[in-house]
């Protein structure tokens, strides 16, 4: 699986070291040092995936991805030595779609590259397989179907989602994830299977793409979101959504 990779990142030994790792996998690599020229390449194009560091010179990676997702689907893996939740978290909210933290191992960042890839919504290259369908959700959320769970309104044909009355912005992974749940409240379902429905089994995408989401969640939909009475965490297991109208503790 050849893929057009953008390495973003202005420490020039972490850069080669992705660059060869990247090579190594077939891709084809073009390497920036600011966050300014990551923009304009990722403009240019034709590109796959962008591998985006977030401390860099001139604008950083959080302006980057906030000015991409405003034109462009275009795949973004962040890389951060912040590891505060908050930190992370933004990045997510601004369209990322995977992270590493740093120090990270290169054989890890090419599985990430490659579990975004398989991912895409668009083949790689001219005669590039396109990637599997995303599972189907059960049959109590079927498309067209205004889901409840106590407080909660999950609309899938509008993607509009509602807690308390007000409005409640998701990203496409966050509502995908509450969708599931919303199906069938009260049911618990683990990581492996949120993560089936996220985006299809990938033994390279690991159960943190699933908490990341929920974390991201409860800011949103909790009253108390370090109290979670609605998206509720059963330990050993996996998590599930509140039945009650409160939730339940």
């Amino acid at each position: 699986m050849c893929a057009h990779v953008v390495v973003a990142e202005d420490d020039p030994k972490q850069a080669d070291l992705a660059r060869l790792y990247l090579e190594r996998e077939g891709h084809r690599v073009v390497v920036v040092h600011d966050g300014r020229a990551a923009l304009e390449q990722a403009r240019r194009g034709p590109a796959d995936l962008l591998v985006l560091d977030v401390m860099m010179p001139v604008m950083d990676g959080l302006d980057v991805c906030r000015a991409l997702r405003a034109e462009s689907a275009l795949p973004v893996l962040m890389l951060t030595a912040r590891t505060a939740e908050e930190d992370l978290l933004l990045g997510l909210d601004l369209g990322a779609d995977d992270y590493l933290t740093k120090p990270y191992s290169p054989r890890e960042l090419v599985a990430r590259v490659r579990a975004l890839l398989r991912r895409g919504s668009r083949p790689l290259a001219p005669g590039a397989p396109a990637p599997p369908a995303a599972p189907t959700l059960p049959p109590a959320a079927a498309p067209s179907a205004v889901l409840t769970a106590g407080a909660l309104t999950i609309d899938p044909l509008r993607h509009e989602v509602t807690a308390d009355g007000r409005p409640v912005s998701c990203t496409p992974g966050e509502f995908r994830l509450l969708q599931v749940l919303a199906a069938q409240p009260g049911r618990v379902f683990t990581r492996a299977q949120l993560l089936e429905h996220l985006h299809g089994i990938d033994r390279y995408i690991t159960t943190r793409t699933v908490d990341t989401h929920v974390m991201n969640l409860r800011r949103k939909i909790e009253p108390q979101p370090r109290r979670p009475t609605r998206l509720l965490t059963v330990y050993g297991i996996g998590y599930k959504l509140a039945e009650g109208p409160r939730g339940a503790s």
